[in-house]
């Protein structure tokens, strides 16, 4: 059953992945302040490129430094210098070694930017995040030609990382980023051309569609990642993703990768947030449903034939193989296994039964402090803190050549917040 996952996939622009396993996005934070991909940078996917994936997706490349997704994320907002040419080149390099696709995530934060980064960030309306803590400060709505010029730069970038040697690109339109909150009439509640109806929400995003494929050309990857769901009340609903997903075949979109949650309601790390779920109308499927969003990716087939890839869950090679049998998944999306097991596919593709879920043993609390998980805002708090352990997992990959699995989530928090506060400083 394993051949399964060697198959290659032709996408439409005719460009084919060695095989079926993706090394999803994850925010990497190894850049300099400056958003200048590092040798630690390059390093880590060199290892993830050893690691037998037939794709790796960058983590967010951000196209206006002030609307970072963290402090340490790479930024292209202007045609590069050499130097930072040469640092996307040797990134590219690494990352491309083994044969294998390598994507760049193309990202806008909005007004999910910390306010480390930037007090005021711009967004489709002025709707302040919802999260305990102050760490996100007060959104200010976007001008009209404030948008034109973010689209702009998402071609912008394209244009970079094509000519530095990445393979494809992927424009971040889920999790509560920018040109997903311009879905979301929750968070969009503009009264022009770029809000009210679906057709209006989803304006921004396909105006980049059509930006960034005007840079890249016809034989160029590009990929969308969407939000199945935001799953809060109020918010982008499954109906509209599905509506979105056929305007984005229409805009010879290569692949979509489907993903859900926000911020507020991260369904796409499985954690529960600060309201309650907003159910979705998605009939279950008869696959094993490990995977977060294997269900909408089965309903969503039913109303395209661009390639799909799933993120989000998947540990069982059983369910990762039914998924691309049944036809719902063409990609299957790892991510926190390849925190610390950087070779997960190599061995996926060996016949190892299943993924370890690091995440069930990792707790911010210790076992006598565990009732405080119950508290919800405390919950968001230590689910959030279990992400800390994940990226000092990468940063220690990047740094050393190796995880390092003996770090606890604590310490791994008070490692990550030093580092974005030394970086914001520079």
């Amino acid at each position: 059953m394993t051949v399964l996952f060697s198959r290659t996939l032709k996408l439409p622009c005719g460009v084919e992945l060695p095989n079926r396993l993706s090394k999803a996005a994850m925010t990497e934070g190894l850049a300099t302040a400056a958003g200048i991909p590092t040798a630690e940078l390059a390093r880590l996917y060199r290892l993830w490129s050893d690691g037998g994936a037939g794709m790796l997706l960058s983590g967010n490349i951000i196209i206006d430094k002030d609307h970072l997704e963290r402090p340490g994320n790479v930024v292209i907002d202007r045609p590069p210098s050499p130097q930072m040419h040469d640092a996307l080149v040797r990134w590219a390099t690494a990352a491309t070694h083994n044969g294998n696709q390598f994507w760049a995530q193309i990202s806008h934060a909005g007004r999910q930017t910390q306010k480390m980064v930037n007090k005021n960030p711009k967004a489709p309306s002025a709707v302040k995040l919802g999260l305990p803590g102050g760490q996100f400060g007060e959104p200010v709505a976007l001008m009209i030609d404030e948008i034109h010029d973010i689209v702009q730069r998402f071609g912008i970038c394209a244009t970079a990382v094509k000519e530095a040697g990445f393979t494809g690109v992927q424009i971040h339109a889920a999790h509560g980023y920018l040109l997903s909150q311009f879905l979301s009439p929750r968070s969009n509640q503009r009264i022009d051309a770029y809000g009210g109806d679906l057709a209006n929400r989803a304006r921004a995003l396909l105006e980049v569609v059509a930006s960034v494929r005007a840079a890249v050309g016809p034989d160029f990857p590009v990929a969308v990642k969407l939000n199945s769901a935001d799953f809060q009340k109020g918010g982008f609903s499954f109906e509209e993703s599905l509506q979105v997903a056929q305007w984005l075949q229409e805009a010879s979109i290569d692949l979509i990768e489907i993903s859900g949650g926000t911020y507020e309601q991260p369904k796409l790390l499985g954690l529960a947030g600060m309201e309650e779920e907003e159910k979705q109308n998605v009939a279950q499927s008869t696959l094993m449903r490990e995977a977060y969003f294997v269900d909408f990716a089965v309903a969503m087939r039913e109303k395209v034939s661009v390639p799909l890839m799933v993120t989000g869950g998947f540990r069982q090679r059983a369910a990762m193989e039914q998924a691309i049998e049944s036809g719902s998944a063409d990609v299957i999306g790892l991510g926190r296994p390849m925190c610390v097991m950087t070779d997960a596919p190599n061995q996926l593709l060996n016949g190892l039964d299943e993924l370890p879920r690091y995440e069930n043993s990792l707790s911010l609390f210790p076992t006598w402090l565990a009732w405080l998980s119950n508290l919800k805002v405390l919950k968001a708090v230590a689910g959030f803190a279990v992400q800390y352990w994940f990226y000092g997992q990468i940063d220690s990959i990047g740094r050393t050549g190796a995880a390092d699995p003996k770090l606890t989530v604590f310490e791994a928090s008070k490692q990550t917040m030093a580092l974005q506060k030394r970086l914001t400083k520079n």
